[in-house]
């Protein structure tokens, strides 16, 4: 992110007619913080500044939410398959790795790597609760795609969740379709 400067910011939140208070409340800070960076008088904290900065990508319409870029169509398997059936529906998807969802939860994932990792001669024959990974990354549909990025950092892919039921999954093509 590059930082904008004072000037930048005050021309910004003026060309979308917003008040030092209307900013203010839409980035959760005082007033007054907001006046005194404009008028170059504290150097705001990097995440006061990103939050003001969000909110004025928020009145510009530029912020892309996870809603945005999920795939809704999320192809997984559950804890009782068997792993043959990840494997394959892995193999007919084109996929590396499935979310494992029961009931709409989610409950892990599994990878081409996790099932090559068994050395086991029945390994297809076992349910895949017995190989998945058991962690996954979750969002709600309004997370901004800085922050489903920065978790495609550290995981392979996100769940997009709404009132506790899988709804979508985003991953880095996801992100990736979105670069001008």
């Amino acid at each position: 992110m590059e930082l904008p400067t004072p000037q930048e910011l005050k021309d910004r939140r003026e060309s979308l007619e917003l008040t030092q208070s209307a900013l203010a409340e839409m980035a959760d800070v005082s007033q007054p913080l907001i006046a005194r960076i404009e008028g170059d008088d504290v150097d705001p904290r990097l995440s006061t500044l990103r939050r003001i900065v969000n909110a004025l990508n928020e009145a510009e319409g530029e912020v892309v939410r996870a809603a945005d870029v999920m795939n809704e169509n999320v192809v997984s398997v559950s804890p009782d398959d068997s792993v043959r059936e990840a494997r394959d529906r892995m193999l007919e998807e084109g996929f590396s790795q499935l979310p494992v969802i029961l009931d709409g939860r989610p409950r892990g994932f599994i990878s081409n790597s996790d099932i090559r990792h068994v050395h086991e001669d029945n390994v297809t024959d076992l349910p895949v609760a017995e190989v998945m990974r058991e962690s996954f990354t979750t969002v709600e549909p309004d997370a901004t795609l800085d922050e489903v990025d920065s978790y495609l950092d550290r995981h392979d892919a996100v769940l997009v969740m709404q009132d506790g039921t899988t709804v979508g999954i985003i991953t880095d093509a996801d992100i990736a379709a979105q670069m001008p």
